[in-house]
């Protein structure tokens, strides 16, 4: 079994360096700490990880606050979940769920406060949220994935909304449609200020207008029913609808069914776009989504990355970042159909 003299003779440092490294007692050096890293690795060393924590005073443990745990992660969550998890591992950190709601704020302050965790990652962030307040109150460092609604002085790193809106529309009228709705998360959600529906609609609502198009937006609960009855009151409302753009992929469900209950072709007759999704989750669907990919990957490294360098001094700052989805081709999405009148508003 490799001992941490063995792990400072492979790495070219002294025991004492590597026990600093373990523990985060000191500063150490970003790249003598990865020459130590790869030692520990290469040699299979396993520090005792009660004693690095008695010795560092801290728990090596970052948390996770993701609401939605009860209806389980689903394969977009599930990226910037499990990317977070291999980043806080790469680093010697392990990661636990906490399951609090906006609405949980006091929960959240009173395990703070047990200093239950190095540092807290919140997902599912609104514009106005009390959990963050309430670990700024308590000191605790803390990154977002999401925003609120000044991030000046705050951690975060969020997708960009307006960007990803901008290459959905921009598509589309491409292919020759102007009168595209949105489907965005619920009214419940609107209403709470969710940073995600609030930020698409105002981006849809502003591009929409901009390009003299007419902007139909709906707010839609998560589910295939609700979904079926939003496309149906859609198509009630403008019958010459030639593009859906959703953003709620239980909801996506439902928009096929109801597009398939009225003989109604994908792409031939709708095109359906799916944002701030994943090709996995596009190709449940027939014909399979097209979709903008949610940067989950990246965003969860990030935000661990923004969150370790508060946690250790001798890392490099991570900035502010906003990244936009990226299209992936899927078959749902096709010319607009030419057998409509389809004026502009001036």
């Amino acid at each position: 079994m490799a001992t941490i003299s063995d792990v400072a003779r492979s790495a070219g440092v002294s025991v004492s360096t590597v026990s600093y490294a373990i523990s985060g007692a000191r500063p150490i050096r970003p790249e003598t700490r990865e020459r130590i890293q790869s030692a520990m690795r290469s040699l299979g060393f396993q520090p005792n990880a009660m004693a690095r924590s008695l010795a560092s005073r801290r728990s090596r443990v970052i948390a996770l606050i993701y609401p939605q745990i009860g209806g389980g992660i689903g394969g977009t969550a599930g990226e910037f979940v499990q990317s977070v998890a291999e980043r806080a591992r790469e680093a010697d950190y392990q990661l636990v769920l906490w399951p609090f709601r906006t609405d949980q704020a006091r929960e959240i302050r009173n395990l703070a406060r047990q200093r239950m965790a190095d540092g807290v990652l919140l997902m599912e962030v609104c514009l106005d949220d009390e959990r963050i307040d309430v670990l700024e109150a308590a000191k605790v460092p803390y990154a977002m994935i999401g925003r609120t609604r000044d991030v000046t002085e705050r951690p975060s790193v969020d997708i960009d909304f307006a960007s990803t809106m901008e290459t959905a529309i921009a598509h589309l009228v491409g292919l020759g449609h102007r009168r595209i709705a949105f489907i965005n998360h619920s009214g419940e959600q609107m209403s709470a200020g969710y940073g995600p529906a609030v930020r698409a609609a105002a981006a849809y609502d502003g591009l929409m207008t901009a390009r003299g198009f007419v902007p139909l937006s709906r707010t839609c609960d998560d589910s295939p029913v609700t979904g079926r009855a939003v496309t149906a009151e859609l198509l009630a409302t403008d019958p010459e609808l030639t593009a859906i753009i959703t953003m709620n992929e239980l909801a996506t469900f439902g928009v096929y069914a109801e597009l398939a209950s009225r003989n109604l072709s994908i792409p031939g007759d709708v095109s359906v776009l799916g944002i701030v999704t994943s090709p996995g989750v596009g190709t449940l669907s027939y014909p399979p989504l097209t979709t903008m990919h949610s940067p989950g990957a990246e965003l969860g490294r990030l935000a661990v990355d923004c969150l370790l360098s508060q946690l250790d001094p001798a890392r490099t700052p991570v900035p502010n970042q906003l990244i936009p989805c990226v299209l992936e081709p899927g078959m749902s999405i096709g010319p607009a159909r030419t057998d409509l009148d389809v004026p502009q508003r001036p």
